[in-house]
């Protein structure tokens, strides 16, 4: 079989491998153009590059396929066909049209739900329980095509949007691997979506990340975990942008206390966050140009107590009320009620009790995922 493969980021590592594990090497890999990444803004090639680079495959990365160079290229392969996986181009006509079979793309949901960019990131902001990969014949319609094969997987409760990546595409491989041949071969029957169940992913933005402290906790804590690799979670402490690494969700409803509020922390606690309804345990944190830390950490370092709030843009950490402490303005009920002292380290009932997470080092399983 006569293949050719596209793709650039990390998602589409593995199924290229396996490919060529299996005897599948494709004749040229296309990825995305290398571009400025990181602090340092210095040139580096997309992952797909680098591992056609290292496995000796012929490497095209053109900023566009619409040329008439690189479609005579490409007609000149003669492909049978061009399996895509996260390459970040819309094929036209002229190039659906090209391979004797067509073009197939591995799609990291269960087809219609989440067409788009961002399908991983959706299905875990829904509390989805289930998600998988979708191996599909490519149409002029987005992510719209007919299905040839799905696998289908849970999504862990604790489980983020990087991890889940990771565990994707391994599955996409695993389909490339297994179904290509049988339907190259015309022996692997297509079907076609259901519109009426079609849903869709749009393309993230780095606003997506900030926390609006008025959401629901639970909804809070999916948000962390989806966005975990990109464009991360955020919220704002007076000035300084601080990234939420790893939160937990809280059943306990506070009453009288402005989302956003921190309701408790001290020695070997976990800090609390007021949400609406519920509470977040901050676990890990990262604020900016600093490293991850445990969340009490951060407080103490910061001189945070029961009281002050993280918002959703900066600002002033100002405490509550009109009085110069912490917890000015909240009232009675919530000075001394069942959310803890204002003011000091007393615990919210069964909130801050569980000792504080580990700090994630760097490289971890979210690194350069998503």
């Amino acid at each position: 079989m006569r293949l050719v493969y596209m793709g650039t980021p990390l998602f589409a590592v593995p199924a290229l491998a396996r490919l060529c594990a299996a005897g599948l090497a494709p004749l040229a890999v296309y990825s995305q153009p290398a571009r400025p990444t990181g602090r340092g803004l210095q040139t580096a090639q997309p992952p797909v590059a680098q591992k056609a680079l290292a496995l000796g495959l012929p490497l095209r990365q053109p900023e566009t396929l619409q040329t008439r160079a690189e479609l005579a290229f490409l007609r000149e392969l003669a492909p049978d066909v061009i399996l895509t996986a996260a390459y970040g181009k819309i094929f036209r006509p002229s190039l659906l049209g090209l391979p004797r079979r067509g073009c197939l793309n591995l799609h990291p949901s269960l087809l219609p739900l989440h067409r788009g960019l961002s399908p991983i990131q959706r299905a875990i902001l829904r509390g989805e329980a289930t998600t998988g990969v979708t191996l599909y014949r490519m149409t002029g319609d987005v992510d719209a095509g007919p299905v040839v094969a799905q696998v289908e997987t849970p999504i862990g409760a604790q489980e983020t949007g990087g991890q889940l990546t990771q565990r994707l595409a391994l599955l996409a491989a695993e389909l490339a691997v297994t179904r290509l041949e049988a339907w190259a071969s015309g022996e692997l029957p297509e079907r076609p979506q259901d519109e009426e169940r079609a849903s869709f992913a749009p393309r993230l933005d780095r606003a997506d990340g900030r926390i609006d402290w008025r959401l629901p906790a639970q909804q809070v804590e999916r948000l962390v975990r989806a966005f975990s690799a990109w464009p991360g979670a955020y919220t704002y402490c007076r000035a300084t942008r601080v990234k939420l690494i790893e939160v937990e969700a809280l059943d306990e409803i506070p009453r009288r206390v402005p989302p956003g509020t921190i309701l408790a922390g001290g020695r070997g606690m976990t800090p609390c966050v007021a949400a609406l309804p519920g509470a977040v345990a901050l676990r890990v944190v990262q604020p900016e140009n600093c490293r991850p830390q445990e969340g009490i950490a951060f407080c103490c370092g910061r001189r945070l107590r029961p009281g002050h709030r993280l918002t959703g843009e900066p600002a002033p950490a100002l405490p509550l009320g009109e009085g110069s402490g912490p917890a000015a303005g909240l009232g009675a009920a919530a000075a001394e009620g069942p959310f803890g002292r204002a003011g000091t380290a007393e615990p919210p009932r069964g909130m801050a009790g569980a000792p504080a997470a580990r700090a994630r080092r760097p490289g971890g399983p979210d690194a350069g995922a998503g």
